[in-house]
């Protein structure tokens, strides 16, 4: 076989201008691609369940074994999606897990939907992204597709997955744009949510090359009704940052009133959001709450200001809104140590009952929940006994940097549970609670997300964050 001028080995009969780009447009529009999904967490299993299930052979990587083993078995263990589904597309072979990246060669498209923490001293942690895309590195062919769906700060597609890819590709004389494709398309997961689903959720794609950019948009197009084009994977990895951003910016906005309110006394936070969001226009509403958790919003703010600071440039707006948020904690306990005040106990005897460890409302996810500081914080000041309960999350234990989990016991909300601790603090609004029982029974309630404004209830023994009276 002959070299052609380019580099590129030529070929005969009706493939002679039939470039990766082609070959790997046709077998996304034939559905005959091998889609890989690295990473089988809240994001990347509902992306390859939605690919199996509109027929594409989908092949899960997760270097958790478990994992692996409950998929492979039909068992599904994400709350968004239900177990049905999950069992019809395993079932019907379209759905498999691997713990190594052995089949790595054979697949078609990437989707890399693994963790981006920070570090101890809140800069991007871009190991596991890093370890991924070696992985896939590795057995790079032409005809591949890699679209990093992870958030993280503008310039990690280009500066980080890109060389890591190119290194191996120049191996075996492979181009970017042309032999293989990098794109970046954020995720838009919202756990909990039932009315918008990685189906029906719009979606933002940047790719490195016009080509690029086709085709990750032509992949997502396959699950996803909605695809909007960028011109670069950076401003859809800012794009990403200024959607979470908002968020963080705004809640901290309403957590710095509802404490305005507190000092006022005899002002309601809640009925003035309330309110405000009879404007039909100009207003967004946003509500107070213990603080913020999940992976994205409490972390973005630091992506962002890492990266400003490359540029000499500080984010101070958006800063001081991460530390409202991370200082909600601190102010929850200190409304939790009034309430012990005013029971008949001392400190160091009291009971807790943390009602809700998971971030946010019916779902199970504890990550940097506020609970985790809520926790840490009533230990430091002597509370010995707390406890937790919540529907959604069978075991949880308080965790710190550089300091030991605190296992928390879990109990059930019964009468005789409430009963017997001292303050009831509800960090999490789950449907499941049985509000009027809460109400009936604890002897004290730090309200920090106003679950118990449609219930019948003593207000001299509830702390309403944000209420006027907290």
């Amino acid at each position: 076989m002959n070299q052609a001028s380019n580099g590129v080995a030529e070929t005969s009969g009706p493939e002679l201008q039939m470039h990766e780009t082609h070959k790997l447009r046709q077998k996304i529009d034939r559905r005959t691609a091998r889609i890989g999904v690295v990473g089988l967490g809240y994001v990347g299993l509902p992306l390859a369940v939605e690919f199996a299930d509109t027929g594409f052979h989908t092949t899960g990587i997760d270097l958790s074994t478990e994992r692996v083993q409950q998929l492979n078995g039909g068992i599904n263990y994400n709350e968004d999606l239900s177990d049905q589904q999950v069992q019809h597309v395993v079932e019907k072979g379209l759905l498999q897990a691997v713990d190594d990246y052995s089949i790595s060669r054979e697949l078609d498209v990437f989707f890399v939907c693994v963790p981006t923490p920070v570090t101890a001293h809140k800069d991007p942690d871009t190991s596991y992204i890093e370890a991924a895309t070696q992985s896939i590195a590795e057995h790079l062919r032409p005809g591949q597709l890699i679209i990093l769906k992870s958030t993280t700060y503008p310039g990690t597609t280009e500066e980080v997955v890109r060389p890591i890819l190119e290194e191996a590709a120049q191996e075996e004389g492979l181009t970017l744009g042309r032999d293989f494709f990098l794109a970046f398309s954020p995720e838009r997961i919202d756990p909990g949510n039932q009315q918008f689903t990685t189906a029906n959720t719009p979606v933002v794609v940047g790719g490195m090359t016009p080509a690029c950019t086709e085709l990750a948009t032509l992949a997502m197009g396959q699950v996803v009704a909605d695809v909007h084009t960028v011109s670069s994977p950076k401003v859809a990895e800012m794009e990403k940052l200024l959607e979470n951003i908002f968020r963080s910016v705004n809640i901290a906005l309403v957590n710095e009133l509802a404490q305005l309110c507190d000092r006022i006394g005899d002002v309601s936070m809640w009925e003035v959001v309330e309110a405000a969001a009879t404007k039909p226009f100009g207003f967004m509403p946003f509500y107070p709450g213990p603080g913020l958790g999940g992976h994205c919003i409490p972390i973005d703010p630091h992506y962002l200001s890492w990266v400003a600071r490359k540029y000499n440039f500080e984010t101070s707006f958006i800063t001081l809104a991460a530390r409202v948020n991370e200082a909600m904690p601190f102010y929850v306990v200190d409304a939790v140590v009034r309430a012990i005040s005013h029971q008949p106990v001392r400190l160091s005897d009291a009971k807790v009952l943390v009602l809700g460890v998971a971030f946010k409302k019916n779902v199970d996810d504890t990550r940097h929940s506020p609970a985790h500081t809520v926790v840490k914080l009533l230990r430091d000041q002597g509370v010995e006994t707390i406890r937790y309960s919540d529907p959604h999350v069978s075991s949880f234990q308080a965790e710190s940097p550089h300091e030991d989990a605190i296992p928390v016991e879990r109990v059930e909300v019964t009468e005789e549970v409430l009963a017997e601790h001292d303050v009831a603090v509800v960090l999490t609004d789950h449907d499941a609670f049985p509000y009027q029982r809460i109400a009936k029974h604890a002897p004290a309630i730090v309200d920090a997300r106003n679950a118990l404004e449609h219930i019948p209830h003593n207000r001299d023994k509830i702390y309403l964050l944000g209420g006027g009276d907290f």
